[in-house]
C-alpha cells in the first residue's frame, strides 16, 4: 500500500484576516502549510473512503444535433440507439413501457416525477417491454402504492432496458417539438467518446427496419374472452360511475 500526500500551500496575513477593520495590505505575510496523506492500494484506489451518498452522473444521451446531456442511469448498463421521442401522459408509464408502438424508441415522459407508484403485473399491455429506453426528469425514490410488487428501476433491468434520469426533458422536449424526433444513444460506458456516440446516432436511422417482426405474435390467434363487465363504460349517471383500468386491446375488443 503506498501513500499519496498533497500539500496546500495558504498566505495569511493576521492583521487583516482578524481584525474588524484591516489596515492597507503590507508585505508581512504568513505562510501556512497543510499536508494531507491518503493511502492507496497498487492500483492507486483510495482506500477507507465511504461511499458518496448521492449518486453522480454516469450516463449520457448523445443527439444527432450534437447536444451532449449527462445523466443519471438506472434500470439496465450499456449502450443503445434509438429514435428519441416524447409522452405528455401524467399517468400510465408502465403501459407506455409495455406499449409494442413504442418499438426501437427512446420515450422521454414530460410528467417530471416518474416511478412513485412502482410496477405491478396488472396493467402491463402486452407480454413484454418494446421501448429502447426511458429518459426521465426525476426517479422516485420510495413507492406508494397498495398494487406495487416492484420498483421502475428493478423492472428495467430485469427486462435489459435502459433508462436515465436528472436531465432536463422540458429542454429535450423543446428540441424534439422544433426538429422533430431525433436520433441518439443512450450509454454508461465510459470508454465511449462523444465523438463516437454521436456518429452512431447520425448512421442509425429508423426508417427501413424491419420492428413488425419483433413485436408482433408468432401465430394469429382469435380473442375468445369476454370483456368482464365491470370494464364497461356505465351510461347510468355520474353518481353510479364505476371505472376500472383497461390495457388498449381489451378497449379495442370493446368496441367492435
Amino acid at each position: 500500500m503506498s501513500i499519496k500526500a498533497m500539500d496546500f500551500s495558504l498566505r495569511i496575513n493576521p492583521s487583516i484576516c482578524f481584525t474588524q477593520n484591516p489596515p492597507k495590505p503590507s508585505s508581512k505575510l504568513r505562510f501556512l502549510t497543510v499536508r494531507c496523506s491518503l493511502p492507496l492500494t497498487s492500483d492507486d484506489a483510495a482506500t477507507g473512503l465511504a461511499e458518496r451518498p448521492w449518486k453522480v452522473a454516469d450516463a449520457r444521451l448523445v443527439l444527432e444535433d450534437g447536444s451532449i446531456w449527462k445523466a443519471k442511469s438506472f434500470g439496465a448498463s450499456g449502450t443503445q440507439v434509438g429514435e428519441v421521442v416524447f409522452n405528455t401522459s401524467l399517468t400510465g408509464y408502465q403501459e407506455i413501457l409495455t406499449d409494442p408502438s413504442y418499438a426501437g424508441q427512446f420515450v422521454l415522459m414530460t410528467n417530471p416525477h416518474i416511478g412513485n407508484t412502482g410496477v405491478n403485473f396488472d396493467d402491463e399491455e402486452s407480454r413484454q417491454c418494446f421501448l429502447a429506453g426511458l429518459v426521465i426528469r426525476s426517479l422516485s425514490i420510495t413507492t406508494s402504492n397498495w398494487r406495487c410488487a416492484e420498483t421502475l428501476g428493478d423492472y428495467l433491468a430485469e427486462r435489459n432496458i435502459m433508462g436515465i434520469y436528472d436531465v432536463d426533458t422540458r429542454a429535450i422536449t423543446r428540441r424534439l417539438r422544433q426538429d422533430g424526433s431525433l436520433i441518439g444513444v443512450l450509454s454508461t460506458e465510459q470508454s465511449r467518446s462523444d465523438e463516437e456516440l454521436l456518429e452512431m446516432s447520425r448512421s442509425w436511422d429508423i426508417v427501413g427496419i424491419d420492428l413488425i417482426s419483433g413485436i408482433t405474435c408468432n401465430a394469429p390467434y382469435e380473442w375468445v374472452d369476454k370483456t368482464k363487465s365491470d370494464w364497461d363504460f356505465n351510461s347510468n349517471g355520474r353518481d353510479q360511475e364505476t371505472y376500472r383500468v383497461r390495457n388498449i386491446f381489451e378497449s379495442l375488443c370493446q368496441c367492435i
